[in-house]
């Protein structure tokens, strides 16, 4: 039985443009998937087909039971969607604006009242719920545009990019949200630049690039791909760097990669603390003075420049939708999968 969203072979095209190139989905009911990838790899291209707002040029989708581009009418019952900007009125008030989307599906007049007001305490938005949404910073309106989303708890949501914009303490609040809700048994696929957010928040993690879905597993069977450890070593003084570099080298299992602007060394290990303390007297032996020096496992930043030659947020050339979320169509990954 496929999941409570099912992609097969999405394709979509705008002009020259491949935005999609046979994207395959699978999230089981009651989980989280995210959706990584850089500007341009087409993750928005992706949400839009499954949201009903594009018509792939060929493929198979399928949400909440329903079939996408059969029944589309019927999937937007059962979806909630947040999208990379905030849609909101902004001449009704934050309640005003709750209320209306409440309407819109149909809930009662009083009904649609307490979703308000319970969304806009749980936005942390109540104490100006009555104040006109034009008057509302970028965040606030990020926050009301997410709350208007949640009005008839959807059984399948998906949120693009869903935190730009929010600082930490309204990030970690939302992280809580969709915990609450994924808790509940309500189905989420997230895109997403952070990377933390994604490992804080994902049971499994697709990664897209050009169009295509180029791995998929775990954030920890992603990470695991990259390879083991890796030692990180600031240097004090930026004239050291080089023999720094060298001495690594020797330890190494693999590059050596230098943030000179940093004086950041970074370089993939085996043999753990030991090893570790044999770098520090070597680095002694030296003379090379350190300001910091660690072991760390990979990250899912480590993840995306092993898997697609870039780090997540590295812009990419902008698509014919206008949503720069359409990849240039040379330099495709093959595709691989994380068991």
């Amino acid at each position: 039985m496929p999941g409570a969203i099912y992609a097969e072979g999405l394709v979509k095209t705008f002009g020259d443009v491949r935005a999609l190139d046979g994207v395959d989905l699978d999230v089981p009911e009651g989980t989280v998937l995210g959706l990584l990838g850089p500007n341009g790899a087409g993750k928005t291209t992706a949400v839009r087909c499954l949201t009903t707002l594009l018509r792939p040029d060929s493929g198979k989708a399928v949400v909440a039971g329903v079939d996408v581009l059969r029944q589309p009418d019927q999937v937007r019952r059962s979806i909630g969607l947040s999208g990379q900007f905030a849609a909101v009125d902004e001449y009704l008030t934050g309640r005003e604006n709750l209320q209306m989307v409440g309407r819109l599906y149909q809930m009662p007049g009083r009904a649609a009242k307490a979703r308000a007001a319970e969304l806009l305490e749980q936005f942390h938005l109540a104490d100006a719920a009555d104040r006109p949404a034009k008057t509302y910073s970028g965040g606030m309106r990020r926050r009301l545009d997410l709350a208007a989303a949640l009005v008839v708890s959807p059984p399948v949501m998906f949120m693009d990019e869903p935190t730009t914009g929010l600082d930490p303490r309204n990030r970690q609040q939302l992280w809580e949200v969709i915990k609450q809700l994924v808790s509940g048994g309500t189905t989420l696929l997230l895109t997403t630049q952070y990377l933390e957010e994604a490992d804080h928040l994902a049971h499994e993690i697709a990664v897209v690039d050009h169009g295509r879905v180029i791995a998929r597993g775990t954030s920890d069977q992603l990470k695991a791909r990259t390879g083991g450890e890796r030692v990180e070593v600031v240097v004090h003084e930026r004239g050291h760097i080089a023999t720094a570099s060298q001495v690594l080298r020797g330890f190494g299992k693999g590059e050596t990669t230098v943030e000179d602007h940093t004086r950041k060394l970074t370089v993939p290990v085996t043999g753990g603390a030991k090893l570790l303390a044999e770098v520090i007297r070597e680095l002694d032996s030296r003379g090379i003075e350190i300001d910091d020096i660690g072991l760390r496992r990979p990250t899912l930043d480590d993840v995306f420049l092993s898997l697609t030659g870039h780090a997540a947020e590295t812009e990419e050339q902008t698509g014919a939708d206008g949503e720069g979320d359409a990849g240039p169509k040379d330099r495709r990954p093959k595709k691989e999968t994380v068991k």
